[in-house]
């Protein structure tokens, strides 16, 4: 399954939550606009022919390490230490790891960080 098919089944799974904004429902325009968001902060997206998901660093190392994905590098080449790219995947363990990164990021917008 194809970055933008993995993502389009996340939107359809996640978009209905509470908190949670579909694609372009931020008013965003260059990066992130065609993102998940929760609470307005991004959590899940497709860049680079790759879904990304914002995690916390000890699990992005932890994915990393484990062959599930891959570093996730900013447009001058700097790796995003929250930031992991997954170049494969399955729908259930998509949604899993999505699941996660939105409570991730949902987590720090209550807490205003």
């Amino acid at each position: 399954m194809d970055p933008d098919a993995r993502f389009a089944s996340l939107v359809e799974a996640l978009a209905t939550r509470p908190g949670v904004g579909p694609p372009g429902a931020s008013g965003r325009r260059g990066f992130g606009s065609a993102a998940l968001t929760v609470h307005g902060s991004i959590f899940a997206m497709v860049v680079g022919g790759a879904l990304v998901l914002k995690l916390p660093a000890h699990r992005v190392e932890g994915l990393v390490t484990a062959g599930t994905g891959l570093p996730f590098a900013a447009a001058n080449g700097t790796p995003m230490r929250e930031w992991v790219a997954l170049d494969h995947g399955t729908p259930a363990s998509d949604l899993a790891l999505a699941e996660e990164a939105m409570a991730f990021v949902a987590s720090r917008a209550t807490r205003g960080g």
